[in-house]
């Protein structure tokens, strides 16, 4: 189970890289426009809100990576706390923004948590 839990707390911190690249990076590109829906001149008027939100996804990842390498109880509860981050932000986001991150977001991260508290 503690292998599981690991691997889950992995994904979810490779989500968060993906979306960090995809906000920062690519918002303006066709990758980042698919993403978010926008046509170019919506893209380039929203790219610095974007950005900002990346880098707080770069946050969760770091956080979740630092949770992984570190030794317990610090990696332990450094999952949890930020599994519960991304599960907060994912149903906030969900709620106000768009209901797909409920899915992409809120989900994986409710299914880390819940693998991680388990093991």
């Amino acid at each position: 189970m503690h292998t599981l839990a690991n691997v889950l707390v992995g994904l979810v911190a490779l989500l968060h890289v993906y979306i960090m690249v995809m906000e920062m990076f690519l918002w303006e590109r066709k990758p980042g426009r698919e993403l978010s829906g926008f046509d170019a001149e919506m893209a380039r008027a929203t790219a610095p809100l974007a950005a900002n939100q990346g880098l707080y996804n770069g946050f969760l990842a770091a956080g979740l990576i630092w949770g992984l390498i570190a030794a317990d109880p610090t990696g332990h509860r450094a999952q949890i706390f930020f599994l519960a981050c991304v599960l907060v932000a994912g149903l906030y986001g969900g709620f106000t923004a768009n209901r797909r991150i409920l899915v992409a977001q809120a989900l994986p991260g409710a299914i880390a948590l819940a693998v991680v508290l388990a093991a």
